[in-house]
């Protein structure tokens, strides 16, 4: 009687997890997929970043902007992995070719904090490809 008792108590799990992922939004699912997706290419959520650690990261683009910093030219971009967010800035790029809101990015690099939020410096980077195959 205790074998079905211990079946009894599985199956609300498995049907919790079932409806939570049939309720979640639009954004949370998003996230969920980002992160799986940084967490095979074996990279760290952002989340768990150090600072002045060595680290690979991955994620979407969110944003992308110009920002001169101390007179110098810099193209500052927001990686969101569903963990996380950082920045990730080009000193002396007013523009690169791929880096654009949406697309896909793994960037490699030191860590820096700017204001609380963790930044990547010049990081090395691949642009992930467009479509999903």
């Amino acid at each position: 009687m205790s074998g079905s008792a211990a079946g009894v108590e599985r199956r609300p799990g498995r049907l919790r997890r079932m409806l939570d992922r049939l309720t979640s939004t639009h954004e949370e699912l998003h996230a969920e997929e980002l992160l799986h997706d940084s967490q095979r290419l074996g990279c760290t959520k952002i989340v768990d970043v150090v600072e002045r650690d060595l680290i690979t990261v991955g994620g979407t683009l969110r944003t992308v902007t110009f920002r001169p910093r101390a007179g110098v030219p810099a193209l500052e971009a927001e990686l969101y992995d569903g963990s996380g967010a950082l920045s990730v800035v080009w000193l002396g790029r007013r523009r690169i070719a791929g880096i654009e809101p949406g697309r896909q990015l793994v960037a490699y690099g030191r860590v820096s904090t700017a204001q609380g939020r963790p930044v990547l410096f010049n990081p090395r980077y691949e642009l992930r490809p467009v479509g999903r195959e």
